[in-house]
Order: structure tokens, then sequence, then C-alpha cells
């Protein structure tokens, strides 16, 4: 009798799955648009909420397993209910949950195991100029700092390495520091 095991995931990360995708976008570069969307709903005041599930991605419409809901607004002293964080604070979860996503899969495809993996990230804002009271201070964050405290079998210049690959790689970090073109449209009635 044969028995046959699978390979177990590195940090979480299927391997064999990852470099298999990798391969497969390799021979068909199409299949690596995507578009996430958003639907965003006014609930009063300053406080929102958004879904997301749907997606078009590999080539088809596709859906996350679950519908996530996620509200936002603005802390009291800002006129807000507080009833849940500020968009510019979902900016900085999704730096840093953008930068250690990457950071395992880059982890495991380089054979590292990692034990811990925290970051703290901080968003220096003027209100200045949100409130219109500065032509000089800009609508959003005049610097993000992000730190990363990582450990596991390898050493700290290897740990590095993987951070650097990861923030060279982030969609978000992209999105961030580099000009993104924004459309809005608007229908009225």
């Amino acid at each position: 009798m044969t028995v046959t095991t699978q390979p177990q995931p590195r940090n979480g990360v299927d391997v064999p799955t990852l470099f298999a995708t990798l391969d497969a976008v390799r021979d068909n570069p199409g299949i690596a648009r995507f578009q996430f969307r958003a639907r965003n709903t006014w609930q009063t005041g300053t406080h929102s909420r958004s879904e997301l599930s749907g997606f078009f991605g590999a080539g088809q419409e596709l859906a996350h397993r679950q519908v996530t809901v996620v509200d936002s607004d603005h802390p009291e002293v800002l006129v807000g209910g507080d009833r849940a964080p500020t968009p510019a604070e979902y900016l900085l979860h999704a730096i840093a949950a953008c930068i250690t996503a990457g950071i395992g899969n880059i982890a495991s495809a380089r054979g590292v195991d990692l034990s811990h993996v925290s970051s703290t990230v901080e968003g220096d804002i003027d209100l200045l100029g949100i409130l219109g009271l500065s032509d000089s201070a800009r609508n959003g964050y005049e610097q993000i700092k992000v730190t990363f405290h990582v450990e596991g079998n390898a050493d700290a210049e290897t740990l590095r390495q993987i951070v650097e690959q990861s923030r060279n790689r982030s969609a978000v970090y992209d999105a961030l520091t580099n000009p993104t073109p924004v459309h809005i449209d608007v229908v009225t009635g």
C-alpha cells in the first residue's frame, strides 16, 4: 500500500499552490487582471457602511466566501458618532495587512518558518487641509510609519529582505506612494 502525504502548509501558505499560481499566471498573463469592488451606503452624519463581496479575477466573476461589512465614522471630536474607525484609519490597516500577507507568502516561498509577525502603523495628518483652513496643508496623511516585528528561523538580514520584498510588491504601498487615477462619477435623482 502506498501512502501519499500532502505537503504541510508553511506559515499557513500552501506553497505548491502558490508556485502553481505563479506558473499559471506566467503562462497566461490575462488571468492576472482583477477588479475589486466595494458598495458603500451613507447611514447618518459621518457614518457609512461598505459591503465587500464580489470581484472579477482569473478571467471570471467571483465572490468571497462571505460578505464583509465594514463601517466607518468620525470620532465625536470631529463631529461624528464614533461608531467605527475613520476612512483614513482603514488605510493604516490596509498597508499593514497587505505587507503582512506578503511577508507570509514570501517567507513561505523562501522556506522560512515564521514564529511572529506584528506591526504598528502611525499616520500623521494635519486636519487644516481637510477642514479647508489651509491651502498648504494636504488633505491626506503627511507621512505613514510602519514598524514590523518579525521572528522566524532565519537571520535578521533575511527577515529584513522578506519585509522589503513584501513592501516592493504591496498593492496598498504602491497605491499610497504613487499617484493612482481616481475617477468619480455622480448620478442624481
